[in-house]
């Protein structure tokens, strides 16, 4: 996975980014983190195309981002699983593989029901998401964005909405797709779960990057930023 950032800036009513400048190459994951307000999900927003930058420019695996044919090459998971309410974990992949990607039915439901049993939800294929736990409809959010056979998934703090025996098991599910030859990038506030997944690290800072690098920061943060940050998020018993 290639991501590029040349003078990314960002603002709505306030500066949200500023100035982002970077050049990654070669990495299978990367986690962004920082305390809320500090732009983290507004960066992922704009990597995945969600939303336009103000100015700079940004490009994944050498597409720009704001080019509308680049939402085909990824997939994003919100922080709440946003399933259709009224139609079935299987049905809600079947639905997007038929209107996006023009499957008959017949093959949208042997790719849907691949992730299904990828993402440990075969035996829910059938039921509502308020039929399903929160993190079994959050898989199904997962295994939703993987039909659609992305370059780079983008997941968005997944497990926030989520209690602690809910989070392990989304993290868990996250962690056995690592190696599928897709790109990751997320954001989380699982320190534990990007310590052990991510394979690269960006601490946003006040609408700037104030620390990046290997996963190894968090033990040895050079900045006092990330030093009072590391202080101050809570212990996380994933592993």
């Amino acid at each position: 996975m290639k991501i590029e950032l040349s003078g990314l800036s960002h603002r709505y009513d306030v500066q949200v980014l500023r100035d982002l400048t970077l050049v990654l190459d070669g990495y299978k994951a990367v986690a962004i983190i920082g305390i809320s307000g500090s732009g983290k999900s507004t960066l992922l927003r704009i990597l995945s195309g969600l939303e336009r930058p103000t100015s700079g420019s940004v490009r994944v695996n050498g597409h720009d981002v704001t080019n509308p044919d680049y939402r085909r090459s990824v997939g994003f998971v919100f922080q709440h699983h946003s399933l259709f309410p009224h139609l079935t974990l299987l049905r809600n992949i079947t639905l997007i593989l038929e209107k996006t990607r023009g499957y008959d039915l017949q093959r949208a439901e042997a790719r849907a029901m691949e992730f299904l049993d990828l993402l440990r939800l075969s035996d829910q294929a059938h039921k509502l998401p308020k039929n399903v736990s929160g993190g079994q409809a959050q898989r199904g959010s997962i295994a939703r964005a993987l039909s659609l056979d992305p370059e780079v998934v983008f997941l968005d703090e997944p497990t926030s909405a989520l209690d602690p025996i809910l989070t392990f098991e989304v993290l868990s599910a996250i962690t056995d797709l690592r190696d599928i030859g897709k790109g990751f990038v997320l954001v989380s506030h699982v320190i534990d779960f990007v310590h052990s997944f991510a394979d690269y690290v960006i601490y946003m800072h006040e609408g700037s990057i104030g620390e990046h690098g290997a996963p190894s920061i968090l033990e040895h943060p050079q900045s006092r930023e990330l030093r009072d940050f590391m202080a101050k998020v809570p212990d996380c018993a994933f592993r």
